[in-house]
């Protein structure tokens, strides 16, 4: 995705999230009739699930009505499945809590239908679209998916689902996974339907309803079909922009892994995001259409999340840079791969001084336990966590780093992983103990601000080089230094550092007349360097 933008009840509350934790959900089946006289919406969902512990009372996220206007208003619950009756339901604080009249067994496989109706106060964007036409669009992300559907709204409890949609017959409908039918009613209404197989987050769970231009851009790999959706008035620029996905997809799927899905549709939306990257349906900001394909890099970036967030989803958003700052990071690989290094290295230093910037501002470290969590789209979620993946690529070497990513997806394609999940992957492939780097770089705030100073020593033949490392922590780094001689020859040498100032002496026949630091963009740092 990227931004544009103890009491009787505390006792209830303890036991919702409780239960909340010990049922696994395996699938969503959504029922949602849309129309064009007001903004309510009528659903039914029918979930199934596992029990994980003994538990009397199965709690999913439902918005309640607030201010007597906009929520979801719950309607009724039944058991289609289970070994247990239910006895009784409660909706409050946004939790709908089904208690079952004796505890749930262990690996019970329990299916529900709940049916609720109201007007969606988020999650749900029903408005016109730029060209005042009235429209439908999920915007899930991170946890608002509760505002128009009953669901466990967690990151770490994915499920395959499918929407049968009712609407109007002028709006055509997308949504997750392949779609199964379609058939225009005898009332004016059309019912669509589509299914994914594929277990996904409620966070990239989308429908949208609107009036569409439909094109298939391309088939990669003879199997995965390639789709536009975009506003009928912007038929022929966004065919032209959105079609480069057929470019984009073959290099993650040759680079990173098999694509995890059955299709994959970019669609103009009026998401509140300026993309977002909704499992092999990815919504877009409507103005994303030029017909100048200058949305490369926001289209790269939202396909690179099937990989990272959607296939392998972070186990809490604390470690959204495993999502953002892997999107970010693949997006300059991509671009890189296009266009050449010079391309990378303008955004590698573009985002470190975006990165220099916030950290004078914010003291959190990127594994961020906040639950604000649309405080995490910033700066330390994409370009840091895009910059830590960088220095692990050119610490570790290219065939490392690959191989890597690729053990690393492999692993966990259709689960969940958490920072210390990745850095493991990654100490095994490489053999190396990554436990500073990781630290430092994901745990602690802030990165390295040197203060730098050399010399050259005409009868040691040496150059001094002090460095001082300025805030509290010494980091631990490789710095790579460019000496230049008198006769215009560049010489690269690499220093270990580590301490909080230390004096190293590097030999050099010749007489030094400049030092740089950092040549090849390699270092997350502030700095500057100085002759004595």
């Amino acid at each position: 995705m990227l931004k544009m933008l103890f009491s009787s009840g505390l006792i209830l509350l303890f036991f919702a999230i409780k239960a909340q934790n010990n049922i696994d959900v395996l699938h969503y089946k959504y029922e949602i009739e849309l129309n064009d006289a007001n903004d309510s919406i009528s659903g039914k969902a029918t979930i199934l699930f596992t029990v994980k512990s003994n538990i009397n009372s199965a709690v999913f996220d439902l918005k309640n009505i607030t201010g007597g206007k906009k929520g979801m208003e719950f309607i009724m619950a039944q058991v289609i499945r289970s070994t247990t009756p239910m006895s009784s339901f409660n909706h409050s604080n946004d939790k709908l809590t089904l208690t079952f009249q004796r505890p749930l067994p262990v690996d019970d496989s329990v299916k529900i239908s709940i049916s609720y109706r109201g007007i969606p106060s988020d999650g749900l964007i029903i408005s016109k679209n730029k060209y005042g036409h009235r429209s439908f669009f999920a915007d899930n992300w991170p946890n608002r998916g509760h505002n128009w559907i009953p669901c466990v709204d967690d990151p770490a409890d994915k499920a395959s689902v499918e929407f049968i949609v009712t609407a109007p017959q002028h709006y055509q409908v997308v949504a997750n996974g392949i779609q199964i039918e379609e058939t225009n009613l005898t009332d004016g209404k059309k019912r669509t339907h589509w299914k994914e197989d594929v277990p996904i987050a409620t966070k990239v769970m989308v429908i949208g309803a609107a009036d569409f231009a439909v094109n298939l851009s391309g088939v990669v790999d003879n199997c995965i079909p390639v789709y536009s959706w975009v506003y009928p008035e912007d038929r022929d620029k966004g065919f032209y922009d959105y079609a480069q996905a057929n470019e984009i997809l073959p290099f993650f799927i040759k680079n990173v892994g098999p694509y995890g899905y059955k299709k994959l549709a970019n669609v103009q939306s009026k998401t509140t995001f300026g993309g977002l990257e909704n499992a092999n349906t990815i919504f877009y900001y409507e103005n994303s259409i030029t017909g100048t394909r200058k949305s490369e890099a926001l289209l790269t970036h939202e396909i690179a999340h099937q990989w990272f967030g959607n296939m392998a989803t972070e186990k809490s958003f604390a470690h959204l840079w495993l999502s953002e700052g892997f999107a970010s990071y693949m997006t300059i690989l991509y671009l890189q791969s296009k266009y050449g290094a010079d391309t990378a290295t303008k955004m590698l230093l573009e985002d470190r001084l975006q990165i220099i910037d916030f950290a004078k501002k914010n003291t959190a470290p990127v594994i961020n336990e906040t639950k604000n969590y649309m405080e995490l789209l910033n700066v330390n979620s994409y370009q840091k966590g895009s910059w830590v993946l960088h220095m692990l690529h050119r610490q570790l070497g290219d065939s490392v780093f690959w191989k890597s990513i690729r053990r690393y997806y492999a692993e966990y394609a259709g689960k969940n992983a958490d920072t210390k999940d990745l850095q493991q992957v990654f100490e095994k492939v490489s053999g190396k103990n990554l436990e500073t780097f990781f630290y430092q770089w994901l745990y602690t705030p802030g990165i390295p601000k040197l203060d730098i100073q050399w010399n050259y020593l005409a009868k040691e033949k040496k150059v001094s080089v002090t460095i001082k490392q300025q805030q509290k922590v010494p980091f631990v780094f490789p710095l790579d230094l460019q000496l230049k001689t008198t006769t215009g020859v560049s010489l690269v040498k690499s220093i270990q550092v580590s301490k909080q100032e230390e004096t190293f002496f590097i030999p050099a026949k010749e007489q030094i007349i400049s030092v740089k630091i950092d040549p090849g963009t390699a270092l997350l740092f502030e700095g500057n360097i100085t002759r004595k």
